[in-house]
């Protein structure tokens, strides 16, 4: 073991001996001349970066921008550039004028309504023996009114073009009339029966001794159970 020491230890001087001896200062220089370097480099490589997220900003935002002012996407010279915004316009106007203009409320009086045309409007006239204090709005009795039988006419049709089933058939009788497809339903201490009749959708409620009876025009699809109920709800026989 001693051996190898010694053999160790003259190896090392004789490598060391062969080393120049060490200029501390100058390599002090160099160190930081070393320094100086790496940190110039710091500096403009911070500078480009800066430079380059600018630039990248400034892009994104004129972008924005262009896109932005509702122009088409194709930049061009002042012609190109008059005939984009008048197209930018145009889009603007049609965009405007597809959109749906808010609508008055209605300022006649109704009570009831359905999704369709028909609504039930306060009625004033006595149909001589049948009077109903609501009416279909729009809807004009046949005259002469005859004592036991009123036709109305739907809104915008003259009586003379009025199909015989065309029209709104409100008449009294002493007994029931047959219903198929009966649908019954009691409301307001009055039962109505409603179904159908000669192809027709009918009503008819009990109103003292008489019966009345309302035939809806034929294949109109603007009344429902609910209103045809309303309005003979509001109906008496004299």
């Amino acid at each position: 073991m001693d051996d190898v020491k010694k053999l160790l230890a003259e190896f090392a001087d004789r490598a060391v001996d062969g080393i120049p001896p060490a200029d501390v200062d100058a390599d002090v220089a160099r160190g930081r001349r070393a320094l100086r370097r790496i940190r110039a480099r710091r500096r403009v490589t911070g500078v480009l970066c800066i430079a380059a997220v600018s630039t990248a900003v400034l892009a994104v935002g004129n972008q924005i921008k262009w896109w932005g002012d509702g122009q088409a996407a194709v930049a061009g010279g002042p012609g190109e550039a008059a005939s984009v915004a008048g197209a930018g316009e145009a889009g603007a106007t049609t965009m405007r004028s597809a959109s749906p203009a808010p609508t008055k409320s209605d300022d006649t009086i109704s009570m009831y309504s359905t999704a369709t045309v028909v609504s039930l409007g306060a009625n004033q006239e006595p149909w001589n023996n049948i009077s109903c204090t609501l009416a279909p709005q729009g809807w004009t009795p046949q005259r002469p009114l005859k004592a036991d039988h009123v036709l109305l006419t739907p809104p915008n049709l003259r009586t003379s073009d009025l199909g015989p089933k065309g029209g709104l058939d409100l008449r009294t009788a002493p007994e029931a009339t047959s219903l198929q497809a009966t649908r019954v339903t009691e409301a307001g201490g009055k039962v109505f029966h409603l179904g159908t009749t000669d192809g027709r959708e009918t009503g008819q409620v009990l109103l003292g001794q008489r019966w009345l009876v309302v035939q809806l025009p034929a294949g109109n699809a603007a009344w429902n159970d609910d209103l045809l109920r309303q309005f003979m709800a509001s109906c008496s026989v004299n």
